[in-house]
């Protein structure tokens, strides 16, 4: 079969021709948009493209230094802007430039610059295609230069920032100052400059509030204080001795320029408060009562009684002292309490001892129920200035206790012996002389004590003999002497020459001295309960005597011419022993020995000046 062949119609004809002519367009259309293309890559080379604005600017088709230039001048924020940095009423304004915010004009030209210049060329197209119909809005770099907006800050802060100040309380001269104090002010640097650069970054205008830290003073009211201090200041001080004490000290007073140098202003800090606390300065105030303190110290003393036979109780003859020392802390804390409540006459804080025997302790409390022994010495021919030291010496001892198991200091007892006390000037022995002395008869009352002690049983702790044999102490009723009594002298010489005894009984014992000048007579009485004990005792009397020296002269410038005084006698020396057993229930109890060594004394004279001496007659 043959192929048939067909014409072509006119129809196809056209429409090929169409189809052709539309190929040849869309060639002729990408030839030309290419040569487009390349015309505007070409003018824009080295040029920014066009719609890219920054800060407002149209940068489009200029170079990057003439972009750079026109943004420098054209972008007027920093120089034309307004910041208000604002404090309460106060108030800053700055422009940004003052702050320390510029422009970086090269980057921002260079970001500009390369808006449809990345590496991807389908994408740069599709950018410089957008941009020419739509514009992109870039913004200026600008650079926040902290160090210059720190340094603007820092002369703002010179004038916000206020030291935070105490209110304070004072003395000016006589007068109670106060000074007010403020609450501390200061600006928060760091945080002032995270708020600016927030708002230049905007480049916007605005107000800033400054932050402020505030420190309130801790003390903010003294009012109570100076009330205080004024009334602690109204009057002088005086300080005196509580009632009832025995003796007259004080007072003392302290006017007010005083108290205004020992008043003192104490800050108490309490945590997150504090005070102020008035007070008397305690260390002045110290040192004055330390000075004080010595002379009002009182050593506690048993009340002195005497002993009534009949109704077989105690009599209070002189109170008991109560013990006494003051007390400084106590006293300084009593000042301020009573000043802060405007007391101005104080009282004195004692510290109080009573002793153990006081003015209503009983005999039955004591275990004094009668008396134990009665000693009596005679004192025979005694001047009246020796009368007057036995009395004075024996008052002493009127009344005393001694406690179970003390040991009695006749010294610690009879105090001083001096003409202010009430003694008298007579003879004395001292230092191998008899001479005028003050309290000269004393031993007869210390020998009346040791005898005492000694037949009522007691041990004696302590006993000196006197140098030579005295006449008085051997005396007994109707001016007689009694040899025996040779040996039980004693002696005290206060302080270095003591007598002492000790009271071994589980009973107190009360002593009562009595001096009868008609008589011449010492007694004394002790009272205490008997334990039964009973004493014996021996002498050897008088061995080994020496006769007594040649008589001594000595001139006194005080006796006339041809005038010879005796003053002492002559006696022999000699040894005497006495032993003394004493026993309980047929039990010894104590067994001891008195030795005694008298030294020979002779005849003592004194004469006026030029008095003849009598030669002494040869002794056999």
């Amino acid at each position: 079969m043959s192929a048939v062949s067909y014409p072509r119609s006119k129809r196809s004809s056209t429409t090929e021709q169409v189809l052709v002519a539309l190929l040849l367009g869309i060639v002729l259309f990408f030839i030309f948009s290419a040569l487009a293309l390349v015309v505007f890559q070409v003018a824009y080379a080295g040029r920014i493209f066009p719609g890219v604005r920054a800060g407002g600017i149209d940068l489009a088709g200029l170079t990057p230094s003439e972009a750079a230039a026109e943004v420098t001048r054209g972008y007027a924020y920093p120089r034309t802007g307004r910041i208000l940095l604002q404090d309460g009423a106060q108030a800053w304004q700055a422009t940004p430039a003052e702050l320390g915010l510029y422009v970086d004009p090269e980057t921002t030209a260079g970001v500009a610059f390369q808006i449809g210049r990345s590496s991807n060329l389908f994408d740069n197209l599709l950018t410089q295609l957008r941009n020419a119909n739509t514009q992109v809005h870039l913004p200026v770099v600008l650079v926040f230069d902290q160090r210059l907006a720190r340094q603007y800050l820092d002369r703002l802060a010179s004038q916000i920032n206020k030291p935070m100040v105490e209110t304070s309380i004072g003395l000016n001269g006589l007068e109670v100052s106060v000074r007010q104090g403020q609450v501390g002010r200061e600006m928060d640097t760091n945080a002032t400059l995270e708020l600016l650069a927030k708002k230049l970054q905007s480049g916007e205008d605005g107000v800033i509030p400054l932050p402020i830290l505030e420190t309130s003073p801790l003390i903010t009211d003294v009012s109570a204080q100076v009330e205080l201090a004024k009334k602690i200041l109204s009057a002088p001080l005086e300080l005196s001795l509580p009632g009832g004490q025995p003796d007259k000290h004080g007072p003392w007073k302290f006017d007010v320029p005083t108290l205004v140098k020992m008043l003192a202003f104490e800050r108490i800090n309490q945590g997150e408060s504090a005070k102020y606390e008035v007070t008397v300065n305690s260390s002045q105030l110290r040192a004055f009562l330390t000075q004080l303190a010595p002379t009002l110290v009182l050593s506690p003393a048993n009340a002195k009684f005497i002993f009534n036979d009949k109704t077989r109780q105690l009599e209070v003859i002189q109170p008991a002292v109560i013990g006494r020392a003051l007390d400084i802390e106590a006293t300084l804390r009593a000042v301020q309490q009573k000043l802060s409540k405007g007391d101005h006459t104080i009282a004195l804080e004692l510290k109080l001892t009573p002793p153990p025997a006081t003015d209503k302790t009983t005999a039955e409390q004591l275990g004094i129920k009668e008396l134990v022994y009665q000693e009596i010495s005679y004192f025979y021919g005694s001047s009246a200035a020796r009368i007057q030291n036995i009395k004075t010496a024996s008052s002493r001892f009127h009344g005393v206790l001694v406690p179970p198991g003390a040991v009695f200091s006749m010294s610690d007892t009879i105090g001083t012996i001096s003409l202010d006390s009430g003694y008298a000037e007579a003879l004395i022995i001292q230092n191998g002389r008899t001479i005028q002395g003050v309290g000269g008869g004393v031993c007869q009352v210390s020998t009346t004590l040791f005898r005492a002690a000694f037949f009522a049983g007691f041990p004696i702790v302590e006993r000196y003999a006197h140098a030579y044999r005295v006449s008085y102490y051997e005396k007994v009723a109707g001016n007689k002497i009694n040899a025996k009594l040779a040996g039980l002298d004693a002696t005290v010489f206060v302080p270095i020459v003591d007598f002492k005894f000790k009271n071994d009984t589980s009973s107190w014992l009360l002593m009562e001295t009595y001096v009868n000048t008609a008589t011449s007579t010492l007694t004394w009485n002790f009272y205490s309960t008997s334990d039964g004990r009973k004493v014996k005792w021996e002498t050897t009397g008088l061995t080994n005597i020496v006769k007594a020296p040649d008589p001594v002269y000595r001139e006194n410038p005080d006796l006339p011419k041809d005038k010879i005084k005796q003053i002492d006698y002559a006696v022999e020396g000699a040894d005497v022993t006495v032993t003394r057993t004493v026993t309980r229930n047929g039990q010894t109890i104590i067994k001891d020995t008195v030795r005694t060594h008298y030294v020979p004394w002779p005849d003592q004279f004194e004469y006026g000046p030029g008095t003849e001496i009598p030669t002494p007659e040869p002794k056999d």
